[in-house]
């Protein structure tokens, strides 16, 4: 019915605003901000039904790591296609599903022995948070029922996520509906004081960490972090040391440690997973996004054999981990996983990465003298930009002046996706972008954030 349908931008955009409600969005503002309708995508490229197009410089919400439409991530799912879609994982199992697991622990860090699958990165965090404190239940430690996370922390939407999120934007609203975790300062490194390194925060950081378990670890099951990159904050990077502290600590006070990697696992920090480069090893490791290279929903939770061993019993017991999500281990999204395992496995993505990054570094260094720049950082294919209303004393612009709009606005008129952070700009780039299409898509940041901050 609807192919005959006008499908222009403005036909699109107005069919969509009278049915539809969009994600992170105040749908007022689209009174006046275009909706771009998108009717493919190849690469790094969008293409709206206007024939304009845009460099995915998000990698659409950090998904899409070898571009849209991968050809052998194409083939895959046409292939499977062929013989399964879908069959529900309770009481049944699946090549996809099985094949899926064993690929995930075979390159995940040393110690990880167990594969429990949902749908998305929040219903990643929700599995790793029950379990941890059921775990501890069927231990017979039942006080555990707590979480430590950090300040600036986000790790999604649904009410267990939001719990230990720390942005006030998406939390302060649902406050009362939330579980009260205890907050740990943030080993941020853009928060050091005068004289002080990135691994001073670090190691001055975990000394606040470990006064805290000192008063709170026989009430608390997990701590949970984002692996050097708290992203959702405005991308806050912070030194690997404080992971491998981290580690020694929750060993220590007999507290799990949760690495949620939804957002920087599979090769975006350089290495394969942020945790390699503490060289730790978790008790629960939260994975989505990249995992099926943007082509459909799929989050997995890896855990220890001592986490499995802790439910496994007869059912009479009790202790069985009663979890489900409707498409746990789809085999569509399965089989997008294993063909996006198997491009790392088959190229040099990582040392190609190590190259695009080197390269962005080099472009991003003059806007470091930017009067309205207070930082640049970057950990791999993850760099910030931070605008600031006085460089100095680091004062931000006020939030209600939306700055970061006024780049992305700037993006789209010159064909560049660009999805500020309140006021942080930064760049996430599919790996298949080229050193050329990189210095493109710092030129028009720029010079949005020049037309910014007028």
């Amino acid at each position: 019915m609807s192919s005959s349908l006008p499908r222009s931008n403005a036909a699109l955009a107005a069919r969509d605003l009278a049915v539809l409600w969009h994600p992170c969005t105040q749908m007022h503002d689209h009174e006046t901000l275009p909706l771009l309708p998108i009717v493919r995508a190849e690469g790094v490229w969008l293409y709206d039904a206007d024939g304009r197009r845009y460099l995915d410089a998000v990698s659409s919400w950090w998904t899409n790591i070898f571009g849209h439409r991968h050809p052998r991530l194409v083939a895959a799912l046409k292939e499977q296609l062929d013989t399964l879609d879908h069959v529900m994982l309770a009481g049944f199992t699946h090549e996809p599903a099985l094949e899926l697991a064993e690929e995930l622990l075979r390159i995940a860090p040393p110690g990880l022995a167990r594969v429990f699958y949902a749908d998305n990165g929040s219903a990643a965090v929700e599995v790793a948070l029950k379990m941890s404190f059921h775990y501890w239940r069927n231990q017979g430690r039942g006080a555990k029922q707590r979480f430590i996370a950090l300040s600036g922390s986000y790790h999604g939407e649904t009410l267990g996520a939001l719990s230990v999120t720390d942005v006030a934007l998406y939390r302060d609203t649902y406050a009362p509906l939330l579980l009260q975790p205890v907050f740990t300062p943030s080993p941020d490194a853009y928060a050091a004081e005068p004289g002080e390194s990135a691994a001073d925060v670090a190691a001055r950081r975990l000394g606040e960490l470990r006064q805290l378990l000192q008063q709170h670890a026989a009430q608390t099951c997990a701590v949970i972090v984002e692996p050097l990159v708290q992203c959702a904050a405005g991308m806050r990077m912070y030194h690997p040391d404080y992971l491998s502290g981290l580690r020694a600590l929750c060993d220590e006070f007999e507290v799990h440690l949760i690495a949620d990697e939804i957002a920087v696992g599979f090769g975006r920090t350089g290495t394969l997973f942020a945790c390699e480069q503490g060289g730790i090893t978790p008790d629960f490791l939260c994975l989505s996004k990249g995992l099926t290279g943007g082509m459909l929903p799929l989050s997995a939770v890896l855990t220890t054999q001592d986490v499995y061993a802790a439910f496994y019993a007869e059912y009479r017991s009790g202790k069985a981990f009663l979890h489900s999500h409707s498409y746990t281990g789809n085999a569509l999204a399965c089989r997008a996983a294993l063909a996006t395992l198997g491009v790392f496995r088959d190229e040099p993505i990582l040392q190609r990465n190590r190259e695009l990054a080197a390269h962005l570094a080099r472009t991003l260094e003059p806007l470091r003298a930017h009067p309205q720049i207070a930082d640049v950082r970057q950990c791999g294919l993850i760099a910030a930009v931070e605008l600031v209303r006085d460089r100095r004393t680091r004062e931000p612009y006020p939030a209600e002046e939306r700055r970061g709009l006024r780049v992305y606005r700037h993006g789209l008129e010159h064909g560049m996706l660009l999805r500020p952070l309140g006021n942080v700009v930064y760049f996430m780039p599919p790996y298949v972008i080229t050193p050329e299409q990189i210095d493109a898509m710092v030129a028009v940041a720029a010079a949005g954030i020049d037309r910014a901050t007028e």
